[in-house]
């Protein structure tokens, strides 16, 4: 969310891309998982083509970008994390949820205090107006379901699996991402970076498909 203020959306999103790598690493070393060389392949190819995507970006901001790799380490750590606590303790999607917000909840806490935002919070005139509720009900509600299915599928698969099931909605949020939001004009190079990356996780999904 921090990197955004610097970084359009659909570089944004790009960048995101390289999170695969990172996580093909974490993986490795907290579970010491090796992958075969067309898996490689494919994440090599998904990172070629995000660096393709991002060649003449004109919006470049140091410090977002520096943020999105950060994002990209600890989303890496995170899933690896999740796999490997999730297959050795015998917790299930929920069970982890529930453990991971207790132990984050006070340092979120914290942290909303110490920028203002939780002052903010109680001050916004709209809190408790029935559609600003409504709306963020439902806010509330897609983001249990969101993390549920990361936790569901980090679990069930793995965590570079769930990377390259996140690179499926960047069809989505790019091609929004250029239509609503701007910032990013049409260019030929950030095209064929982007096509790139989907064929790269399309050849990782085959390769997992056919046991390879």
């Amino acid at each position: 969310m921090e990197s955004v203020r610097g970084v359009n959306v659909p570089m944004y999103t790009t960048l995101r891309r390289t999170t695969v790598a990172f996580t093909m690493t974490m993986e490795y070393f907290l579970a010491k998982q090796k992958h075969t060389p067309p898996i490689i392949g494919s994440v090599a190819l998904i990172v070629f083509g995000a660096f393709i995507a991002g060649a003449r970006d004109l919006s470049f901001d140091a410090r977002g970008y520096a943020i999105v790799f950060v994002a990209n380490i600890t989303t890496a750590v995170y899933l690896a994390t999740i796999n490997r606590i999730g297959k050795s303790s015998g917790l299930n999607s929920f069970g982890l949820m529930w453990c991971n917000g207790l132990v984050c909840g006070p340092a979120v806490l914290f942290l909303t205090y110490i920028q203002g935002d939780l002052k903010k919070t109680i001050e916004f005139p709209y809190l408790y107006s029935p559609g600003f509720q409504v709306v963020l009900l439902f806010s509330c509600i897609l983001a249990f379901l969101l993390n549920y299915t990361i936790f569901w599928n980090t679990i069930l698969n793995s965590a570079l699996t769930q990377s390259m099931c996140g690179n499926l909605k960047d069809f989505f949020t790019v091609g929004l991402g250029w239509v609503l939001f701007g910032g990013l004009p049409f260019d030929l190079l950030n095209v064929i970076g982007q096509g790139l990356g989907f064929v790269g996780s399309g050849m990782y999904a085959y390769c997992k498909i056919k046991g390879k």
